[in-house]
């Protein structure tokens, strides 16, 4: 009785934590089509426990029908199973969900996303069948029953900690998502191989087990989930991996190059070795310091801090218009900045690259600290981080720059939703006495981008027009154009009376997100 104890401990902790683990490695399988938001976090979370608990009215019925290890150590078997087959079967319908998001097909991509969660209905029933089953193994007499449960219990909570941390912590940075759910699937086959040794049935978890071994020999640890999904038309992958915050990969067309992160969607940074800009939002960049009183322009020794450097091209692009100005560039993904080194020659002596958050970088900058211009452009298509949205957020922004300071921020919208727009410009409204809107003109049917601007001082839209006429004709001449015709897309910010402001306590973006995706897929 108290070898079995035992074996039941270690395998409710083996099975709590691998229900964590599962948990937190579904959402890194999903987050690179679907996104990093409350929406895929409350599936993902509301379907675990809907599979645990009917997991667990299952395990009861189970074990009272099967009060035996057998029984118990074949669902387990299965369970591990279903773990690994999760990446493998996962892929085409992760495929499908791309496809979907590129074609702006909603059908498609809310039945991809649900027969992704599906996929994880069988496993997560079976652990949760756990617990239960192992509860009524352990009862050696009914005086003891509350103090077995209870232990079974509590080491079943304590391989969910576990679970929760390895994972994210370990697992999947050094060995990458598809090999992390490989591992969960080995650990409690393992546990189950070595407790069935001496029984007749031994073969099926160890054939389960070489099974799964199998399966990850024939994949290289660190190998993408997304894998093998390039048809040619997204230009030629150089690199992918994935770090700790994302799926990063590198495209190449001839000689530009393209970074991509996560839905394989937007692109984070070009580099255009034989044009002098971008031919994309981080063009604008240029132009918020022009808003400013004339004479207004940039000059080497002003500060500039980036916020989502990413691989560098907005720092390269100041560096190459206006000369080796200090640039702090802040990216909270450090291997995004190997990249970036790597690939898109971020290695610029005047660009100081630091691997932080940035509000929390920010926060912990000295009080005397000040920048003449903040970038702000860590837009993860369609989504912001809400923290950098509310007004505690600028309050803090507009306390690290100087008098005659300015801040832009990268907003996403369609042709006719400018819902996050105006929310942004209303909420910069409440810190700044001025703000702006730059619109970049693009095809009506695809999703854009607009600039918020807000100056520190008071100014007028037309200092914007009187320091582009005054742009020395030294710099290049399609800067010049670019700039030029910048001046038409430019408008003082007019949000409608109703749009809310963001705060720390209530920043709803996801939902104005949602709404915006929502109208551009009805065609609005």
């Amino acid at each position: 009785m108290e070898t079995r104890t035992g074996y039941l401990s270690v395998l409710v902790f083996t099975a709590g934590a691998t229900t964590l683990g599962m948990e937190l490695s579904a959402s890194r399988l999903l987050e690179p089509v679907f996104g990093n938001n409350q929406l895929v976090w409350a599936a993902l979370i509301g379907l675990i426990l809907l599979y645990l608990a009917v997991g667990a009215w299952l395990g009861g019925r189970l074990a009272d029908r099967y009060p035996r290890q057998r029984e118990l150590d074949l669902v387990v078997s299965l369970a591990a199973l279903g773990v690994a087959l999760v990446p493998l079967l996962s892929t085409p319908i992760l495929r499908l969900a791309a496809t979907g998001i590129q074609g702006f097909v909603p059908g498609l991509l809310a039945g991809s996303l649900l027969a992704v969660l599906l996929l994880f209905s069988v496993p997560g029933i079976l652990l949760g069948t756990v617990s239960p089953w192992a509860v009524r193994l352990a009862l050696a007499d009914l005086a003891h029953a509350g103090q077995a449960a209870g232990r079974l219990y509590a080491l079943s909570t304590a391989g969910s900690l576990v679970g929760t941390f390895v994972p994210v912590l370990w697992l999947i940075p050094t060995i990458g998502t598809r090999w992390t759910f490989y591992v969960l699937a080995l650990a409690p086959l393992l546990v189950v191989s070595l407790g069935s040794r001496r029984q007749p049935y031994r073969w099926a978890p160890a054939l389960a087990l070489v099974a799964v071994l199998l399966l990850a020999l024939l994949t290289r640890p660190g190998l993408a989930v997304r894998s093998g999904w390039d048809d040619g038309a997204s230009g030629t992958l150089l690199y992918e991996d994935e770090s700790l915050y994302n799926y990063i990969a590198v495209r190449q067309w001839g000689s530009e190059r393209h970074l991509k992160l996560n839905d394989g969607i937007g692109i984070h940074s070009v580099y255009h070795p034989e044009s002098t800009l971008s031919q994309g939002i981080w063009d604008y960049f240029l132009l918020p310091p022009l808003f400013n009183p004339p004479p207004a322009l940039p000059t080497p020794s002003d500060q500039v801090l980036l916020i989502g450097l990413a691989a560098g091209t907005v720092s390269g692009l100041l560096t190459d218009i206006y000369g080796p100005m200090p640039i702090t560039g802040v990216e909270l993904d450090p291997e995004i900045l190997e990249v970036g080194r790597r690939y898109f020659q971020m290695e610029r002596p005047n660009l100081t690259a630091v691997a932080a958050d940035g509000r929390r970088w920010l926060l912990q900058q000295p009080a005397e600290a000040r920048w003449r211009y903040i970038a702000i452009d860590a837009y993860r298509p369609p989504y912001i981080p809400f923290h950098l949205t509310t007004v505690e957020f600028f309050q803090l922004v507009r306390s690290h720059l100087t008098e005659d300071g300015v801040v832009a921020v990268n907003v996403g919208r369609t042709a006719h939703n400018f819902a996050l727009v105006d929310a942004l410009a209303a909420t910069l409204a409440q810190v700044f006495p001025q703000v702006y809107i730059i619109d970049e003109p693009g095809p009506p049917d695809t999703l854009g981008n607009s600039l918020v601007v807000a100056t520190v001082q008071p100014t007028r839209l037309g200092y914007f027009a009187q320091n582009v006429a005054a742009l020395p004709t030294s710099l290049p001449p399609d800067f010049l154009a670019f700039a030029a015709a910048a001046v038409t897309q430019a408008r003082p910010a007019t949000p409608p009376a109703d749009t809310p402001t963001f705060t720390d306590d209530r920043a709803p973006v996801e939902r104005i997100v949602h709404s915006i995706v929502l109208d551009f897929f009805r065609g609005r």
